[in-house]
């Protein structure tokens, strides 16, 4: 079981960026996605959730309406689009899979490494 986050970088205050998670070694539709994010000395802070067929999404007040994610289970691919992007969301990204819902929870079965996105002022 494999995730790999990519399409972290750099950007300024209120630019956008997309955030690919890629499957490998099991069925992703069979999976719910979570995105998570870890800033620098602070507790991992979950961001948004979906369920194993994309019809149900959820997401963390701090990015509701500048974050959408979204799932091409074909591509074995979950996406974060980011847009608006504030310095407060500078952190390293990770998606997770766990079981078929959407689960706004801290803990998720399958971790992939992150991407660093950092948001400049």
């Amino acid at each position: 079981v494999q995730l790999q986050a990519s399409g972290g970088g750099l950007v300024q205050t209120g630019g956008s960026l997309r955030l690919s998670c890629v499957a490998s070694g099991f069925t992703l539709e069979h999976y719910g996605l979570g995105w998570f994010r870890q800033a620098p000395g602070k507790e991992r802070e979950w961001v948004s959730c979906t369920d194993s067929n994309g019809g149900n999404t959820l997401y963390a007040d701090s990015v509701k309406g500048r974050f959408t994610i979204s799932r091409d289970n074909a591509k074995s691919t979950v996406y974060l689009q980011m847009i608006r992007l504030k310095p407060e969301d500078t952190a390293v990204y990770h998606c997770a899979a766990q079981g078929y819902g959407c689960y706004a929870i801290p803990s998720y079965d399958f971790w992939g490494q992150g991407t660093q996105v950092t948001v400049s002022s």
